[in-house]
């Protein structure tokens, strides 16, 4: 196991490296430059000369070499320091500490529910396939799979202010500050999102599990006199869960990079609302940073997905 995992975590250096190179000559290429559009003359809000212009942009080491500035930069993220926005002078890291548990919530509620509304409609579909149960099913989850998540949360929010004369509280509260507040801030985006991923989740789940009942395994403990429950909680259900998992570690990635549509319609000022407002305004140091994370995330959501496995399904061994 602990070699599996150094091989893994070796194998994804390349990665985030490639990440880094591809993200940081990306900004380079794009046209404009920032401080132009914060301090130029036609542009800026803030008007510099452009000898002032000149001594900004070697203050921030924009005038040394790309190499350089890449160096520059990842010995900053090595040493912990990811700077600060070139609009706002915040630190960015202070930025994710604010609004990334904000997103880790949203994202881990709404795998959550997505669990809980697919996983038994994909179970119940694929015990009686065929059926008008199955048919029922299908609908729903091809439904709910074409609706666009922002949808379904400004659905959620006319509904709950029309009839139940309820809305979101406009304050952000953390969980530690108050649960509560906390849990009425997160219903809305976890549901949104959740309800779409669990359309994805059920469908995947009834493919799987009929691929599973045709397997011999199957075939040959109902032979022996199983119960139906014992066969498909034992045999079938255990066996189809790993790509599910898979799935569902891949939205959870997505997810933690942020859904911008869903956290704009519910104003909750997450990671992917700061990240589009970093692409919007050419503030390159945020864009680097919050790219870098995801790839972070990306990594370290595989390798778990992957050592859950063995944990699912005995008969696979890391070597």
């Amino acid at each position: 196991m602990q070699t599996y995992i150094f091989r893994r975590l070796a194998l994804a250096v390349p990665t985030v490296f490639g990440v880094t190179v591809l993200i940081f000559v990306a900004m380079r290429l794009l046209p404009g430059d920032p401080l132009e559009q914060i301090f130029g003359e036609n542009t800026g809000i803030y008007v510099l000369s452009e000898a002032e212009l000149e001594a900004a942009r070697k203050s921030l080491g924009l005038d040394k070499p790309l190499v350089i500035q890449y160096l520059a930069w990842i010995g900053d993220v090595a040493r912990g320091d990811m700077g600060s926005s070139f609009w706002t002078d915040q630190p960015i890291s202070a930025t994710i500490l604010r609004r990334g548990p904000l997103t880790i919530q949203i994202g881990i509620a709404a795998v959550i529910v997505s669990w809980i509304v697919g996983l038994p409609i994909g179970i119940l579909a694929a015990a009686w396939r065929n059926s008008a149960l199955d048919y029922i099913a299908r609908f729903f989850i091809t439904l709910f799979m074409a609706v666009p998540s922002f949808w379904l949360g400004m659905t959620f929010i006319l509904v709950t202010v029309i009839f139940f004369s309820w809305k979101p509280p406009i304050t952000v509260y953390n969980i530690w500050d108050d649960p509560v507040k906390n849990l009425q801030i997160m219903a809305g985006p976890a549901l949104a999102l959740g309800i779409g991923l669990g359309a994805f989740i059920a469908r995947m789940a009834r493919t799987q599990l009929l691929e599973v009942f045709r397997e011999d395994y199957v075939r040959t403990a109902r032979a022996k006199g199983l119960g139906e429950r014992v066969v498909m909680w034992r045999h079938v259900v255990r066996n189809a869960l790993l790509p599910v998992i898979t799935l569902s570690g891949l939205q959870l990635a997505f997810l933690l990079g942020g859904s911008v549509a869903v956290e704009r319609a519910f104003s909750v000022p997450g990671l992917g609302t700061a990240l589009v407002g970093g692409i919007e305004e050419r503030d390159w140091m945020i864009i680097q940073n919050l790219v870098l994370l995801y790839a972070v995330v990306f990594v370290v959501i595989n390798l778990v997905v992957d050592l859950a496995y063995g944990l699912i399904d005995p008969r696979i061994r890391y070597q």
